[in-house]
């Protein structure tokens, strides 16, 4: 077991997501293999300690090992697959964008003439895979030093963040991290579009809305929004809708109708057949789980 690994696997005593005594950085841990199945991955960095995991998006697929960091620049509903036993669980770190520590960086390396030129001419996925630099992982191995101490936690984490932020902003792959940042960005307007899914997904949602909110017409809005996310915004509502359906469903074990209409379904019936064709078994049957 490598130190990255072995100072994750003293933060996660448990399996699943386990917190750290810094704000925004949690380690996952799971023994067992989990087949590929949808769920949505959250914005912010995962850096895999030990293990494997898989990404499914748009017909491609993406690896993130002890190697490779996955960059989420936007919240995205994906297909994932875990690669891990009880012998060698997967460990992985996972690490918040903080936009405020991200400005910071940015705004000191424009003042250095260090953005690159091209960021709103590069491709603007709302993900990236980076592969771990020698510089990088001594950032990982420092930050995970101060975790196991409260109080170097509270002292030095975010000083930590910002230099593991700043590692990843040298990737050579690294120009929708920018981009989530400027303003003008087309990354960065869709951003805000999804932000606004994710407060009033339970409520009607027009294309037409979402369009204006950002300053975009209908058909200039589709097609950057496809180019960030890999879906159409209806479909990323739908799959964001029943992602929050299982959570309640799940954590909170309400009724199938109730949740039906909190994630926005005048359907119960419709909401039962999507659900099932996404997750490949009844709303009931994810409840009973």
């Amino acid at each position: 077991m490598s130190e990255i690994a072995r100072l994750m696997a003293q933060l996660a005593p448990h399996e699943g997501v386990n917190k750290t005594h810094l704000a925004g950085v949690n380690i996952f841990k799971s023994a067992k293999y989990g087949s590929r199945g949808p769920m949505c991955y959250s914005q912010g960095v995962l850096f895999v300690g030990q293990g494997k995991k898989r990404v499914y998006l748009d017909n491609q697929s993406f690896d993130y090992d002890r190697q490779h960091s996955l960059v989420m620049t936007v919240p995205l509903p994906v297909e994932c697959e875990t690669f891990a036993s009880e012998a060698e669980p997967v460990l992985v770190l996972m690490l918040d964008i903080d936009l405020v520590q991200l400005n910071y960086i940015i705004r000191l390396m424009d003042e250095h003439n260090k953005i690159p030129k091209d960021i709103n001419e590069s491709r603007q996925s709302g993900f990236f895979v980076a592969e771990n630099t020698a510089d990088m992982d001594c950032s990982l191995l420092r930050l995970l030093q101060a975790l196991q101490s409260p109080l170097e936690a509270s002292i030095m984490g975010s000083a930590l963040v910002l230099e593991l932020l700043y590692r990843l902003l040298d990737a050579p792959n690294a120009s929708p991290l920018y981009a989530l940042s400027l303003s003008h960005t087309r990354l960065s307007r869709v951003e805000k579009a999804l932000s606004y899914i994710h407060k009033h997904y339970g409520e009607s949602v027009e294309v037409d809305t979402l369009a204006g909110l950002v300053n975009m017409s209908p058909s200039a809005f589709h097609r950057c929004f496809k180019e960030v996310t890999a879906s159409s915004p209806i479909q990323y509502l739908k799959k964001i809708r029943l992602n929050k359906a299982k959570e309640l469903l799940q954590l909170q074990q309400l009724k199938v109708k109730q949740v039906s209409t909190q994630v926005g379904y005048e359907s119960t019936a419709q909401f039962s057949r999507e659900f099932k064709r996404y997750f490949n078994q009844s709303p009931g049957e994810c409840a009973r789980q």
